[in-house]
C-alpha cells in the first residue's frame, strides 16, 4: 500500500486522449529516433493510432519493418532508416540527403539514448565509452536537427529531446559520460530555444525520470524501483510536443 502510494505521488499516472493526438498529429510527418524499443516504440504505437506519417530510425531493422507495416495497415505513410547513430561518417553522409527525403517535418523526437555507469578510475583505457555516449546522446541529436532544420521550418515544426531528470541533480559518481552527454544536449536545446524566431522551429526538452525499459532494467537496482512505463513516458513527450512549454520536469525536480 505504501509503495503504491509513494509511486502515485512521485510518479503520478500519465495519459493522453487519442482524440487530442489525432487533432495534433494526423497526416503530419513525425521523425522518431530509437523507434524500435522502449519509449521510442511506445511513441510510435501511439502515433500510429493517431494516424501520423512516420519516419522511424533505429538499429533493429526487423522491428522497424514490423512497425512500418502496422502503420501502413492503419492508413499511415511510413518509412524507416536502419542506422547506428553513433557512426559519425554514416550519419553525416545520410544527413546530406535527409532533407530531400523529407521536405516537411512537423515533429522530430530525438529519443535514442545510451545510459552508462562507470567510474572515471575504471575508464582510463575506455575513451570509447565517452565517444559512443556523446555521439548518441548529443551529437546525433544535433546532426539530425541541423539536417532537418529546413524541413522543420517548412512545417513550423518542433524538436523534442528526451533528456533525463538526473541531469538536474547534483552529479553522482559513476555517471560522468552520461551526464556530460545529456547536459551538452540540454545546453544546445536551451540555446536553440532562444534562437527560435530566427530558426522558425520550436525546441523542447523533457527531463524524464526513471522509466522501465529494456535499457534501464538491465540495472537490477533500477528494475525494482518505482518508475513510469514506456507508454507513460511517451505520453509525457506527446503532451509536451502539443504544448507551448519549453520543458517538462517532474513536480519534485527543483
Amino acid at each position: 500500500m505504501l509503495t503504491s502510494l509513494f509511486k502515485n505521488i512521485v510518479y503520478p499516472p500519465k495519459s493522453v486522449s487519442n482524440k487530442k493526438l489525432s487533432e495534433a498529429f494526423a497526416g503530419k510527418w513525425v521523425v522518431i529516433t530509437g523507434a524500435s524499443s522502449g519509449i521510442g516504440e511506445a511513441l510510435t504505437l501511439r502515433l500510429i493510432e493517431a494516424k501520423a506519417n512516420l519516419f522511424l530510425i533505429a538499429r533493429n531493422e526487423e522491428k522497424l519493418v514490423q512497425l512500418c507495416n502496422k502503420a501502413r495497415g492503419n492508413g499511415c505513410e511510413a518509412r524507416y532508416k536502419t542506422i547506428d547513430l553513433r557512426q559519425r561518417d554514416e550519419l553525416d553522409a545520410w544527413c546530406e540527403t535527409l532533407k530531400e527525403e523529407l521536405p516537411a517535418v512537423s515533429f522530430l523526437f530525438c529519443n535514442a539514448g545510451k545510459s552508462i555507469k562507470r567510474s572515471i578510475s575504471l575508464s582510463l583505457d575506455r575513451m570509447h565509452d565517452f565517444d559512443r555516449t556523446i555521439d548518441l546522446n548529443y551529437r546525433s541529436m544535433v546532426s539530425l536537427s541541423l539536417a532537418l532544420m529546413p524541413s522543420l521550418r517548412n512545417a513550423g515544426g518542433s524538436i523534442v529531446y528526451t533528456s533525463s531528470v538526473s541531469s538536474r541533480y547534483p552529479f553522482a559518481p559513476g555517471w560522468s559520460a552520461y551526464h556530460a552527454s545529456k547536459c551538452a544536449a540540454n545546453a544546445w536545446c536551451r540555446t536553440a530555444r532562444h534562437e527560435r524566431k530566427k530558426l522558425g522551429v520550436k525546441v523542447q526538452v523533457a527531463y524524464i525520470p526513471l522509466v522501465h525499459t529494456p535499457m534501464s532494467d538491465v540495472n537490477e537496482t533500477y528494475k525494482n524501483l518505482p518508475a513510469y512505463s514506456a507508454d507513460e513516458a511517451a505520453c509525457i513527450l506527446l503532451k509536451l510536443a502539443m504544448s507551448k512549454r519549453f520543458r517538462y520536469k517532474p513536480w519534485w525536480a527543483l
